[in-house]
This record gives structure tokens, C-alpha cells and sequence, in this order.
């Protein structure tokens, strides 16, 4: 399926280059290094759910107390999120999903894929996004029918993450021979990097607080 891929990623490059590039330049030209970090500590702090749920499909309960803790302890002491104070009270984040835990279940992860929008996968990972879409509470949040704060969180989101790529992304623009197969390599390395970790043994945490 590498001509479909191919195709498809002719299309996302084309949207990448002349729409979302742009407003993520802007984004950063715009607003400040300073407010970027707190927009972005929010965006991680109101998927902590989901990574919660993830961690408890693992079967991970101490990762799963760390993201309970993580979100108390930044969504009061850290205004909402802002300010990251679980990190340093000794609650690191950790990221997980749906696509992890299928993969922790024995899943496969099928061929690759690149697909339309969304970009690199395969199709456990597309299983998976459609799965964190389920656990996530914003998703069936509805102000008088309308799911205007789900949809501008999906939106944000996107915006922050292709302004955190700009500089990496460019790069590979500009110096691979083969840029589709070089994202395609980046992707598969970076997804089995994240599976590895969370195959290790869970670790006990320790509060930054606690004297020991």
C-alpha cells in the first residue's frame, strides 16, 4: 500500500505546508515562549484522564496513581493546569494511550499507514485514536448541543504540537533525500521506543516531600 501512502502524504504535506505550518509559525511569532509552555501544560493536564484509563487497562497501578495525582495536584495547586507543580512535587508525566495498550494486549501493529490528516500510523494506532476519542470526558461534553470545547481543544492541540515540531520537522524537509521515508522510519522507531517503556517494570514512586 506504499503508493497509496505516498499519496496521501503528498496531500497532508500540501495542507502542512500552505495551512498548518503557517498558523503554527504565526503561533509562535504571536504569542510568547512564556504563555506557550502554560497553554501547553493545560492541553497535557485535561488528557490526564485519558491516560489514567490507559493505565489502568495496563494494569499499571502505580503509573495510574501518578496520573491521579498529577491531575489533583495541577488542576488545583496548578491553576487548572498552568503551572506544572506535580512534576516537581515528584509526580513526572508519563504519556500513554489506546494504541499502547492494545499493543501491551498483544495487538500487532499491521502494516503502516499514513493516513489522511492524521498522518503516520498503522492501524492499531488508528484503533488507538479512535479508542483515547471514547475515554476522553471531553468528547461527550455538550454546551447547549454543541461540542465546541472539545472541538477547540482538538484544534489547539494540533497547533501546539506543529509548533513544537516546527524546528525538526523543517529539518527533515530540507535534508532527506526520502522525506515520507524517513517520517515513516522516525514513527515506527519512536512508537516501539514508547511500547518498550511501557513494558518495564513500574517503579515505586516516591514524593519529591517525603524524607527517606
Amino acid at each position: 500500500i506504499e503508493p497509496t501512502n505516498r499519496f496521501f502524504y503528498r496531500i497532508n504535506d500540501g495542507l502542512d505546508t500552505y495551512f498548518l505550518a503557517p498558523v503554527a509559525r504565526g503561533y509562535r511569532y504571536v504569542v510568547p515562549g512564556a504563555i506557550r509552555r502554560p497553554i501547553h501544560n493545560v492541553l497535557a493536564n485535561i488528557t490526564t484522564p485519558v491516560v489514567f484509563a490507559n493505565d489502568v487497562l495496563q494494569a499499571k497501578p502505580r503509573r495510574a496513581g501518578d496520573s491521579m495525582m498529577r491531575f489533583v495536584i495541577n488542576s488545583t495547586a496548578g491553576v487548572g493546569g498552568l503551572f506544572d507543580v506535580a512534576s516537581s512535587l515528584g509526580y513526572p508525566e508519563h504519556d500513554s494511550g489506546f494504541g499502547t495498550t492494545l499493543a501491551l494486549w498483544g495487538v500487532g501493529e499491521g502494516p503502516f499507514l499514513f493516513l489522511p490528516v492524521l498522518g503516520p500510523s498503522n492501524p492499531r494506532d488508528a484503533a488507538g485514536f479512535v479508542g483515547n476519542l471514547a475515554l476522553d470526558p471531553l468528547t461527550y461534553a455538550s454546551f447547549g448541543g454543541s461540542a465546541t470545547l472539545g472541538g477547540s481543544r482538538l484544534g489547539l492541540s494540533a497547533v501546539d504540537a506543529r509548533e513544537r515540531a516546527l524546528d525538526p520537522i523543517d529539518q527533515i524537509k530540507k535534508s532527506a533525500l526520502d522525506p515520507y521515508a524517513t517520517f515513516r522510519s522516525l514513527y515506527r522507531q519512536n512508537r516501539q521506543s514508547e511500547i518498550d517503556e511501557q513494558r518495564k517494570p513500574e517503579a515505586a514512586t516516591v514524593p519529591a516531600w517525603f524524607n527517606h
